[in-house]
């Protein structure tokens, strides 16, 4: 399985970070239709968890990761509910076995993606250039979404 690699992350946090509104419209735009299913998926979790917070986060991770794929040059198949459905219970089994041990060792086997794995872990953990950073709820929510969706991403590389 190919790795999206750090310099591939930065490359996408070029792009996505210095979009201005109608670009950022744009990119968001494409990787929600090229992942339609994928997007529904992950942006349902603002309302599950009853956190506004996370529209904004979810939509600006989406590109990013999306990108950071693009940028390493991994193609993936569309993403149907299905393939939704085969990671969802293991990625949470996996969840309450690293909430229980803290074995950053299982994130990383599951999601497949470690440098991935690692970029969310950072940003929640460490506040914005502007000093701002996110309730640790927040932190927790957007970290479990996002290494879902890493993980499903994973296993519709082409």
């Amino acid at each position: 399985m190919k790795h999206v690699s750090r310099a591939s992350i930065d490359k996408a946090i070029a792009i996505v970070d210095n979009l201005n509104d109608e670009q950022l419209e744009i990119i968001t735009q494409k990787y929600t239709s090229e992942q339609a299913i994928l997007f529904d998926y992950v942006i349902s979790a603002a309302l599950e968890y009853q956190n506004e917070d996370l529209d904004g986060l979810i939509v600006y991770y989406f590109c990013l990761i999306n990108e950071s794929f693009f940028q390493e040059g991994i193609s993936l198949k569309p993403i149907t509910e299905e393939d939704i459905d085969e990671v969802h219970e293991p990625f949470f089994d996996m969840l309450d076995e690293y909430f229980e041990t803290e074995d950053e060792e299982l994130i990383e086997s599951f999601c497949d993606q470690p440098h991935l794995a690692f970029l969310m872990a950072t940003d929640v953990s460490t506040a914005d250039d502007d000093g701002s950073d996110m309730t640790e709820e927040t932190a927790e929510q957007i970290y479990v979404v996002m290494l879902a969706m890493i993980a499903i991403m994973n296993r519709a590389v082409i």
